[in-house]
């Protein structure tokens, strides 16, 4: 896979809120994100302590960060379902949109999102994808939760950073290829569909800005 990492430049950014053992599980796509989108930062959660350096980061003049979490959990006035770009007449309009992904279960994100009151004041982020997860690689029982890989994609769309979403929506679809051949002991198909656009959407030119 290390020959294959692609790199778009993003004017937005990823914040991974890491939990426990996250980071080590082989099927984590959150180290995809990073490949994708070089201003991703990555922090372990813990209860009781917060990293000084992801308190600077939120408080961050440069960003306008986006805590990314179904609606329903959140009061109201905080519920948003689209980002600022630039060019609109918002004042917060020269900020880059930082988005925070609790990367972890379902079960441990909602307790995170509780428990995490330095993310408080932040605006929630609620995504309303209009198709189901093709996350292949871990079961759930239902199919509107999404992988955090697949989260990052749905948020560079909205945020108009559409050739980094297809890139990493490519890239998601060439590990679980890697991923399942290794685990059913198999070769990799190099020249699949997958692989192809992958190649294909990272030789593209990037859009000026």
């Amino acid at each position: 896979m290390c020959a294959l990492r692609p790199s778009v430049p993003t004017r937005s950014g990823v914040c991974l809120l890491m939990a426990d053992i996250e980071p080590l599980k082989p099927s984590n796509t959150g180290w995809l994100i990073a490949d994708v989108v070089a201003d991703t930062f990555a922090f372990g959660w813990a209860r009781t302590e917060t990293d000084p350096a992801l308190l600077r980061l939120l408080s961050d003049p440069l960003w306008q960060p986006y805590v990314v979490f179904p609606g329903d959990y959140a009061a109201p006035h905080r519920v948003v379902h689209g980002v600022q770009r630039p060019g609109t007449s918002d004042g917060e309009a020269g900020k880059r949109p930082l988005f925070i992904l609790l990367d972890a279960t379902w079960a441990e994100a909602r307790k995170m999102f509780r428990k995490s009151p330095y993310l408080d004041h932040l605006p929630v982020l609620s995504l309303q994808p209009d198709q189901v997860s093709q996350y292949r690689l871990r079961r759930s029982r239902r199919n509107d939760h999404f992988c955090t890989s697949e989260v990052a994609a749905l948020c560079l769309n909205l945020a108009g950073e559409h050739r980094a979403e297809q890139v990493l929506e490519a890239y998601l679809d060439v590990f679980t290829h890697h991923y399942l051949q290794a685990r059913n002991q198999l070769p990799v198909a190099w020249d699949d569909p997958a692989h192809q656009r992958l190649r294909e959407l990272a030789a593209m030119p990037s859009p000026a800005n």
